[in-house]
């Protein structure tokens, strides 16, 4: 496992990036979650809205304290030398302020993009091992079977190597995690349990030294802590799919909520229908005071960072909403 060189501090507090703001909002949510005191901003590049790469730098510049973190970076997408190289050049611009996620990238996607290999468990560890390698100033590695960058060299590189992260869930693709990576990005759903799991998986206990454990979470924060709850569902609609699974295998309801699934017509129904104990397990919907505390379980649990996702149409409102979680730290 590679250790970046200056690592970050633990029980950190990051907000994602909505995908889909409009464009004219993006800065200024940016600089509105650092004038708030998030820790962290986390981007998105998911298939059809926006590069992870170019978000990351333009928000890096708009901002002066807040660490950027790109999540993720679908390995095909990108050549490993030339991404490198990318992530490279926004570490040395802004020293200490980026943390790199690279996962296999939605599987549909990926195949709609013909960028889907055969196996893409060998493919990814390959990848981080060859991205880290480079970061760190060292030549490619041995060609493999899908990464041929033997001998590359990145002349420059920075003195603060950026964690990488893989952005994977199951069982083996964690364990690929463990070995070729900085850490891992979960993303949500992730009760304590199942970061607990995956820590298992990747063959690392809670707070071992850089070790990086970045959880993804729906969060919605109201002083009614029910209503929170009703407008957190709507974020946790896809967590009926099949992929979604290693997420909920480890919570004492998982076989109700595998035949609630069954029984729903279709995603919607889904999260509109659960029972709101469950909302509250799968997310971190309340008041400050109980999602501060769900935020620390999931510290306990592991997590060396915990990203609150908005699901709300009015970004910038959400924002200012989940920042109360920050008051008391």
């Amino acid at each position: 496992m590679t250790v970046p060189s200056t690592p970050l501090a633990r029980e950190r507090v990051g907000v994602m990036l909505p995908r889909d703001l409009p464009a004219a909002q993006v800065l200024p949510f940016a600089r509105r979650a650092e004038e708030l005191g998030f820790d962290e901003l986390w981007v998105v590049e998911d298939l059809g809205f926006r590069g992870g790469v170019a978000q990351a730098g333009a928000v890096l510049a708009a901002t002066e304290r807040i660490v950027v973190g790109i999540g993720i970076m679908p390995a095909g997408a990108r050549n490993a030398a030339f991404a490198a190289m990318e992530l490279a050049t926004l570490a040395q611009l802004f020293p200490g302020r980026l943390i790199s996620g690279i996962g296999h990238g939605m599987p549909v996607w990926m195949r709609q993009s013909g960028a889907w290999t055969a196996s893409p468990l060998t493919f990814i560890g390959e990848y981080a091992t060859a991205v880290s390698a480079l970061l760190r100033g060292e030549p490619g590695p041995m060609n493999g079977r899908y990464v041929t960058i033997q001998g590359v060299v990145i002349g420059e590189t920075p003195d603060i190597v950026p964690p990488v992260v893989l952005g994977v869930r199951g069982p083996k693709s964690l364990e690929v995690a463990g070995r070729t990576a900085d850490g891992v990005l979960l993303a949500e759903p992730c009760p304590p349990a199942y970061i607990a799991a995956a820590l298992g998986h990747m063959g690392t206990t809670p707070g071992t030294a850089g070790v990086e454990v970045i959880a993804y979470d729906v969060a919605v924060v109201d002083d009614d802590s029910d209503a929170a709850l009703e407008r957190a569902r709507a974020g946790l609609t896809w967590i009926g799919e099949p992929d979604w699974a290693p997420h909920l295998a480890a919570m004492p309801f998982a076989d109700q909520l595998a035949r609630h699934r069954q029984k729903c017509t279709g995603p919607e129904e889904f999260a509109a229908t659960m029972p709101a104990e469950w909302v509250a397990e799968l997310t971190l919907a309340g008041t400050p005071d109980q999602v501060r505390e769900r935020v620390a379980a999931r510290y306990r649990a592991g997590a060396t960072s915990v990203v609150l996702t908005p699901v709300e149409a009015d970004g910038p409102a959400a924002l200012t909403q989940l920042a109360r979680v920050l008051s008391h730290r």
